[in-house]
């Protein structure tokens, strides 16, 4: 059994931050669950593209309200406190953040933690270190 608490990954290396999001990464790849969960806080009036060409990702908004725009077909789904989406085909999107918005993620494969964007808003594969 593991327990982790979210103080206690706040100001780690387990906090990747960028201009438009902070990632709190509570399980990951070394803990072996075969996905990994974050907590994530997308800052308001950012527009983020994400692609995760490599990754499955479910997100669960606890907070705020925003927009997804999935790319192939310039469809826009409003997102909103109590609601999950699931990019389940590994979607092109455009994340919107009307105010600052709190999700939960889930990941498959489980990200190592040290992973951010490329320029094409991808995570790479990467082995644990």
């Amino acid at each position: 059994m593991k327990v982790v608490a979210l103080k206690d990954i706040i100001g780690t290396d387990q906090e990747v931050k960028s201009d438009n999001w902070t990632s709190r990464r509570l399980l990951l790849k070394k803990d072996g669950m075969g996905y990994s969960v974050h907590d994530t806080v997308i800052k308001a009036g950012t527009e983020t593209h994400i692609w995760y060409q490599n990754h499955l990702e479910a997100v669960y908004c606890i907070e705020g309200e925003g927009e997804v725009e999935t790319l192939k077909d310039n469809k826009v789904w409003p997102i909103k406190k109590d609601e999950i989406y699931a990019l389940d085909q590994n979607d092109e999107h455009l994340l919107r953040a009307k105010t600052d918005m709190r999700m939960v993620c889930v990941f498959n494969p489980p990200i190592t933690g040290t992973e951010t964007h490329d320029k094409n808003g991808v995570y790479p594969v990467l082995d644990d270190e």
